[in-house]
C-alpha cells in the first residue's frame, strides 16, 4: 500500500485536462518535462506560456522530503511559521549524523546515543506537525523516497541536491534549501525560474561492464559541472526503456553533478516493474490509465532539436566503463584511457579504499551486480588488495541483500558493511589512516568527489565509477588495472581474469524488512510539545534578520576575495561540522574556513581591516560585526556549487556579511541568499574581479531603486584614495526584492500567517 494515495489521485484526475490546456497553450507538443511543470502551477490549468531561463513560476509541488542535517534549520524556521500542521506531505529522514567508523550494528549505535538530543528534537516536531519521521538506520533519504514516495508525474522539493534521484520514477524532483522547503510546508506558492531542457537520447543497450552509471560519467564529461545549470535534463529513446528504475535513479541522482536543476525520464515498464516490487501495485494501475500523459509527446521525441534548448546522443551499444576524478565529478575517463591517465597524470596507483553504496549506488540491482565480482574474488582466489566497503542504501535493501547472501559476500572477500546511512560520501567517515595528510587514491560509486570531501585529506585522489567497477579495483588494489582486459595473480600464482559482472534488478523472492524504521506521527500534534534547551550546543531556536535599513549599504569591508572553485563544502564544511547544523551560532565558526584567499593562497586566513593583523575567516567576521561594520565577500565562477545546504548562506547573514559578489552563481545557493535576505550578485564585467585589491572598501549604490532587471553599482574605495565604480547585475524579482526589504523571505511568511 503506497503512502499519500489519495494525494496521487487528486494529482492523476486533473492530469489529462492539465496537460491538453498546457498544450493548447504552448502551441506545441511538450515535453515530459513540461508536462509536469505545467500540471504543478499554483495558477492552476495553464493559461500563458513561460519562457524558459527567464520567467519566474509559482508551482505548487506534491510533497517535500527533508535530511536530518537540513532538516533541523528547515523545521527551525517553519517553527516561526505560524502554522499547526504542514500544507502537503512531508518526511524527514535520519541519515546524515551516522558517522561510518567500525560496521553498521555498533556506528548506528553510537549515532544514536551521540545524536539523542537532535533525533529527539526531529521526532517530536514532526509528530507535531504531521510530518513522517524515518529513524536512524532507515536508510538514506534518496533511496527511502524512491522505494515509498516517488511517482510518476509528480512534483516534489527536498532538502538535499541529490533530491533529483527520484527522477528515475518520473518525477520532476528539486533539491532546494530549507527555506524553500519551509514555504512549501506552509502552504505557499514554491517559485522557480522556468528551466531550460536539455535532452539526452539514448540509443542502443549495454552489456558487460557498463551500467547506468557511467551513462551519467559521460554525460557528466559532456556537460561539466555547470553545463546543466538552469535546466532540466530528460531522458530518452529505446536506451532509456532498457534500464531499470534504479539505473534511472542513479543518472538523475548524479546529475546534480551537473548543475541541472532535476533529471527525468518517462514512465515506461521498468518503471511500472519496480512500483510493484515496492508494493505499490496501486499507483503502477493509476499510471498505467494516464501513462500517455507521463512521457513526452512522440513528436518530441521523433525531433528533439525542435524541442529541447541542447540535445546530446549517446549509443550505449558503444559506451564504455568510466572512471571520472580525482578532485572533480566531470573529469571524464573512459576505463580504456584510465590508467594511462593515471600514470601521465602522476596520481598514486596504489589504491588505499573502494567504497560503493550511497544515495547514487545502493539499489539490489547494484549490490548484486559487485557481489557477482566479490564472488569472484573468492572461487578464483584472489585476495583483496584494498580496504572495501559497503553502504546499503536502506533497511529495506539491508535485510533484502542479507537474506539472498550478498552480505556474507562482501564480507568474505574482506569488505566491512556499513549502516543505511550516507557516511563516507559526506565525509562522516573516520577513515582508518596512518597519516591523514598523505598524498593516496580512493575509488567510490558515490556522487562527489571535490578535495577533503570524504575523509577531509586534500590530498586524497578519490574518483568515482559504478559499484562494480569500484570492487574489481579494490580487489586489485591498483588504478592502473583495468578489469575488463587484465590479469591478477591469484594466492596460487596462476593468473586469472574477471568475468562480466551479473545483476538482478529485483529481488526473485521480492524484497523484505523487518523494522523500515517509519514512525507515523501523531493524529494530533497540538498538545506535542517541541523542547530546545537554551544551553544546547546543538539546536538553537532562530531569531529573525534584520529588514534592510532603506538605504544604500556603506562602508563594507572584504572578508575574502575566493579563488578558483568554491563549493557550499568550501563555504559550510560538512563532516565533524554536521552536529552543529541546528545551531546557527556555532556552526557559523566553520563559515568559508575552506575557502582559497586570491591574496595569499591560503585557507581560513583573511586580513582584518580593523588590526592589520591575519585570522580565521568566521573570527574575522565576528570581529567586524562586534564593531557594527557590514563586509562582502567575493567569488569566481559557479560560486556555491555542490550540496544544497542553506548554512552557506545563513552563516555569512547571521555574522553580517551584507553581499556575495561573485563571476556566477550555483542556482541552489544562489535561490538560498535571496531567501536569507541577502545580497547576491554577479560581475557585469567579470574581469572587473580583477580590480578587487585586499584593503578596498564597498559602497553598494542603487539600493533605493532596486529594481529587476536593472543594475546595481559598487564604488569599490581603494587604500590611497583612488575609486573604481564597477555595473554589478542580479536575478532578482519583484518578490525576491520583498525578500530583501524584509529582511528574509521567512519574515513575510510570519507577517501573512499572524495577518
Amino acid at each position: 500500500m503506497a503512502f499519500d494515495l489519495d494525494m496521487i489521485k487528486k494529482v492523476y484526475a486533473s492530469l489529462g485536462s492539465r496537460v491538453e490546456a498546457a498544450r493548447n497553450t504552448v502551441g506545441k507538443p511538450l515535453t515530459l518535462t513540461e508536462k509536469i511543470l505545467y500540471t504543478h502551477l499554483t495558477e492552476g490549468a495553464a493559461t500563458h506560456a513561460y519562457s524558459r531561463g527567464v520567467d519566474y513560476v509559482d508551482f505548487a509541488p506534491d510533497r517535500v522530503a527533508m535530511q536530518d542535517a537540513t532538516a533541523q534549520m528547515a523545521l527551525l524556521q517553519f517553527m516561526q511559521a505560524g502554522r499547526p500542521q504542514v500544507a502537503v506531505p512531508s518526511t524527514v529522514h535520519c541519515d546524515h549524523l551516522i558517522q561510518a567508523k567500525i560496521g553498521a550494528d555498533k556506528d548506528l549505535s553510537t549515532a544514536k546515543d551521540q545524536n539523542k538530543e537532535v533525533y529527539d528534537f526531529l521526532a517530536s516536531v514532526s509528530d507535531k506537525y504531521g510530518i513522517g519521521f524515518w529513524k536512524p538506520g532507515a536508510g538514506i533519504i534518496h533511496q527511502v523516497v524512491l522505494e515509498n514516495y516517488a511517482f510518476p508525474g509528480g512534483m516534489m522539493i527536498g532538502t538535499d541536491s541529490h533530491t533529483p534521484n527520484a527522477g528515475g520514477l518520473g518525477m520532476v524532483a528539486i533539491g532546494v534549501g530549507g527555506a524553500d522547503a519551509c514555504d512549501v510546508m506552509a502552504g505557499l506558492p514554491w517559485e522557480l525560474k522556468f528551466p531550460k531542457l536539455i535532452g539526452v537520447k539514448l540509443t542502443g543497450k549495454m552489456s558487460g561492464w557498463t551500467s547506468a552509471k557511467d551513462i551519467i560519467l559521460r554525460v557528466a564529461g559532456i556537460l561539466t559541472v555547470k553545463g546543466g545549470t538552469g535546466a532540466i535534463v530528460e531522458y530518452f529513446g529505446e536506451g532509456a526503456q532498457s534500464l531499470s528504475a534504479t539505473g534511472k535513479g542513479t543518472i538523475c541522482n548524479m546529475g546534480a553533478e551537473i548543475g541541472a536543476t532535476t533529471s527525468i525520464f518517462g514512465y515506461d515498464t521498468k518503471s511500472e516493474a519496480y512500483l510493484r516490487g515496492t508494493e505499490r501495485g496501486d499507483i503502477a494501475d493509476l499510471a498505467n490509465a494516464v501513462k500517455e500523459h507521463l512521457t513526452g509527446d512522440p513528436e518530441v521525441y521523433a525531433n528533439p532539436e525542435l524541442y529541447f534548448d541542447q540535445v546530446i546522443e549517446i549509443n550505449l551499444s558503444e559506451l564504455e566503463p568510466h572512471v571520472n576524478g580525482p578532485f572533480t565529478p566531470d573529469l571524464a575517463w573512459p576505463i580504456s584511457k584510465f590508467a594511462q591517465a593515471v600514470k601521465e597524470n602522476n596520481w598514486p596507483t596504489k589504491l588505499e579504499v573502494g567504497l560503493i553504496g550511497s544515495c547514487t549506488n545502493s539499489s539490489y540491482e547494484d549490490i548484486t551486480r559487485a557481489a557477482s565480482i566479490a564472488s569472484q574474488a573468492i572461487s578464483k582466489n584472489i585476495k583483496t588488495s584494498a580496504e572495501f566497503t559497503i553502504t546499503p542504501g536502506s533497511e529495506l535493501v539491508r535485510y533484502t541483500v542479507e537474506r539472498d547472501g550478498y552480505l556474507k559476500t562482501f564480507e568474505s572477500m574482506g569488505g566491512v558493511v556499513l549502516a543505511n546511512a550516507c557516511g563516507p560520501c559526506i565525509g562522516q567517515w573516520a577513515r582508518h589512516t596512518d597519516d591523514p595528510s598523505r598524498k593516496n587514491s580512493i575509488i567510490t560509486s558515490f556522487n562527489r568527489n571535490f578535495a577533503k570531501r570524504q575523509d577531509g585529506n586534500p590530498n586524497t585522489h578519490a574518483f568515482v565509477a559504478s559499484p562494480e567497477i569500484v570492487t574489481a579495483f579494490a580487489i586489485a588494489g591498483d588504478l592502473t588495472f583495468n578489469p575488463l582486459t587484465d590479469y591478477l595473480t591469484n594466492n596460487d600464482g596462476e593468473q586469472v581474469k574477471f568475468d562480466e559482472p551479473m545483476g538482478i534488478e529485483l529481488p526473485v523472492k521480492g524484497f523484505a524488512v523487518e523494522d523500515a524504521g517509519y514512525q507515523a506521527p501523531a493524529e494530533d500534534g497540538s498538545t506535542v510539545e517541541v523542547k530546545v534547551d537554551p544551553k544546547s550546543t546543538r539546536l538553537q531556536l532562530l531569531d529573525p534578520f534584520a529588514a534592510w535599513e532603506g538605504t544604500d549599504i556603506l562602508g563594507l569591508k572584504l572578508l575574502i576575495k575566493a579563488k578558483g572553485k568554491c563549493t557550499t563544502d568550501h563555504i559550510s564544511m560538512a563532516g565533524p561540522w554536521l552536529k552543529f547544523r541546528g545551531h546557527l551560532d556555532n556552526i557559523s565558526n566553520n563559515m568559508l574556513i575552506g575557502a582559497i584567499n586570491y591574496f595569499n593562497d591560503k585557507a581560513d586566513t583573511v586580513k582584518n581591516e580593523l588590526t592589520g593583523e591575519y585570522g580565521p575567516v568566521p573570527a574575522t567576521q565576528r570581529d567586524y560585526k562586534a564593531h557594527g561594520i557590514g563586509s562582502i565577500v567575493v567569488g569566481d565562477e559557479n560560486y556555491g556549487e555542490g550540496s544544497s545546504r542553506e548554512h552557506a548562506a545563513m552563516e555569512p547573514r547571521h555574522l553580517g556579511v551584507r553581499a556575495i559578489l561573485v563571476k556566477s552563481f550555483a542556482r541552489i545557493h544562489e535561490t538560498n541568499l535571496k531567501k536569507q535576505g541577502m545580497l547576491g550578485l554577479t560581475f557585469a564585467n567579470p574581469a572587473d574581479y580583477d580590480k578587487i585589491l585586499e584593503d578596498d572598501t564597498f559602497d553598494i549604490i542603487g539600493l533605493q531603486d532596486f529594481t529587476p532587471g536593472k543594475p546595481l553599482h559598487i564604488v569599490i574605495h581603494h587604500k590611497g584614495g583612488l575609486t573604481d565604480t564597477i555595473e554589478v547585475n542580479h536575478t532578482y524579482n519583484a518578490q525576491q526584492i520583498e525578500w530583501f526589504k524584509a529582511g528574509g523571505a521567512l519574515n513575510i511568511i510570519r507577517r501573512q500567517q499572524h495577518a
